[in-house]
């Protein structure tokens, strides 16, 4: 593979050159424990035919034992992991070579028996496995272009997690209870005391588990199961059997407004408690760095943080569940969020500041992903109508297209036919009637029988032109 750089030709180096270089340059041992076995194809474990992957996540108790256990475990997961990371981009930057997540794992067990890092053999050997599979996996996503360069992990400011798949842990199901159960974890001696808000799947074993701890010093667990989510009955209208559809417009004034004319506040958690966080804030900053006082205080804001994240969390899974359940087509604009929060320059940044602090606080992302895997799970279609329609500006009534109207115009008068348009309403009755003739061209060249997509994305039909 050659790759241009500077413009140079940067050439991998591959062959016995590179495994001599993996032996003697960058220490990898040898792969001799199965040299003398038979060669057998890997065979993946295929999920149950009609099963979904679904995470459930409680809140766990763990012991003062349990916890100073689990904090080793996230601190090795990361030491794991940066320093696979290094050892990556030494081998390509110093000799062009690359390896992917077996000559990493070979690398793992001499880490392990090093010394000074023999502390690692305190932690499970599978979870730091799922430790160099993350790395793999980041890898992967940049080589294909959706992400940059892997980073390192920072304590404090990464996640603290660690995985552990089935050889890592024991799961007992209760049988009085069932869905609910013990789970003891690999290198602790008793299972972790659960809070079981929702039973799993009755019957169902956990794929896979990932402990997590947030900055508030809470931990929770994260389980992966396949089960069978049965689809919702199919909505269609009385008068002529077409499907339930509804036009989602987010936006700052109203979170989402529909178009019928329901409105959806916006919670505006931020503003709501930025007095206590600026309090809080200043009495941070008063305090003596590496005092306890001060990590006292850092805890106070990091509950009220967590605070703000599960009644944002909650409140947009009550929406998007009750949207799915009560409408067969569902459609929303394709917004670009990450252009809309650009980094305010110039005049008016302390407007544009307080505007990209709004639409975070609103989560639009977080919104559209439950509206996402929501559709997929319960049988309905989401359509994504382009960013360029002229939802807003455009009249629902004629289909006459004004002028674009400033931000602070929330209603207009439409100079064909003189209706009176809610600027938020009729944005929701524009994308409702594009979203329908757009599932209706999918439908029309879909085969019989089969299945409508669960997503729909104008983006991704050049062949469709936009309706004036």
């Amino acid at each position: 593979m050659a790759e241009a750089a500077g413009g140079s030709k940067l050439i991998r180096v591959t062959g016995a050159e590179a495994k001599r270089i993996k032996r003697e340059a960058l220490g990898l041992p040898d792969p001799v424990k199965h040299r003398q076995r038979v060669a057998v194809p890997m065979q993946r474990r295929a999920p149950e035919a009609d099963t979904r992957q679904r995470v459930y996540r409680y809140r766990c108790y763990p012991t003062p034992t349990q916890a100073e256990q689990l904090i080793k475990t996230f601190g090795a997961c990361r030491w794991t992991y940066n320093e696979g990371l290094a050892l990556r981009d030494k081998a390509w930057r110093e000799h062009r070579v690359s390896f992917g997540y077996a000559e990493s794992c070979r690398a793992l067990t001499g880490w392990r028996n090093t010394e000074g890092a023999q502390w690692l053999q305190e932690v499970s050997s599978t979870v730091l496995q799922q430790a160099l599979r993350h790395l793999d996996a980041a890898f992967g996503r940049f080589f294909s272009g959706s992400k940059e360069y892997p980073k390192r992990k920072k304590k404090g400011r990464s996640r603290d997690s660690a995985t552990y798949v089935r050889t890592g842990f024991r799961w007992v199901e209760d049988p009085e209870r069932p869905g609910t159960g013990l789970i003891a974890l690999a290198k602790q001696s008793g299972p972790l005391r659960i809070r079981w808000s929702r039973p799993l799947p009755a019957g169902v074993r956990p794929v896979k588990l990932t402990v997590t701890r947030d900055r508030a010093g809470r931990f929770f667990v994260s389980v992966l199961v396949e089960e069978r989510i049965e689809p919702l009955p199919h909505l269609f209208l009385r008068d002529g059997g077409a499907p339930k559809a509804v036009g989602l417009d987010l936006g700052l004034a109203a979170l989402v407004t529909l178009d019928d004319g329901e409105k959806v506040d916006h919670p505006r958690l931020l503003k709501k408690y930025g007095a206590k966080l600026a309090d809080l804030q200043r009495s941070l900053h008063r305090k003596k760095r590496g005092s306890r006082n001060r990590e006292k205080a850092r805890q106070e804001i990091a509950r009220l943080y967590a605070l703000i994240s599960d009644v944002r969390r909650d409140a947009l899974d009550q929406l998007t569940t009750r949207l799915v359940r009560e409408n067969q087509v569902l459609v929303v604009e394709d917004l670009s969020i990450a252009s809309l929060v650009r980094s305010p320059k110039g005049k008016g940044r302390r407007r544009k500041a307080g505007l990209n602090r709004a639409i975070l606080d609103a989560s639009w992302g977080e919104l559209f992903r439950q509206l996402q895997y929501k559709c997929a799970w319960y049988g309905r279609t989401l359509v994504v109508v382009d960013r360029f329609f002229p939802s807003t500006r455009r009249c629902s009534a004629c289909g006459v297209i004004g002028p674009k109207p400033d931000l602070a115009v929330r209603g207009w008068s439409c100079g064909g036919c003189g209706a009176e348009h809610d600027r938020d309403v009729n944005a929701a009755r524009n994308l409702r009637d594009e979203g329908m003739r757009l599932y209706e061209l999918v439908a029309s060249s879909l085969p019989p029988g089969r299945a409508m997509p669960s997503m729909i994305r104008a983006s991704e039909m050049p062949d469709v032109v936009l309706t004036a």
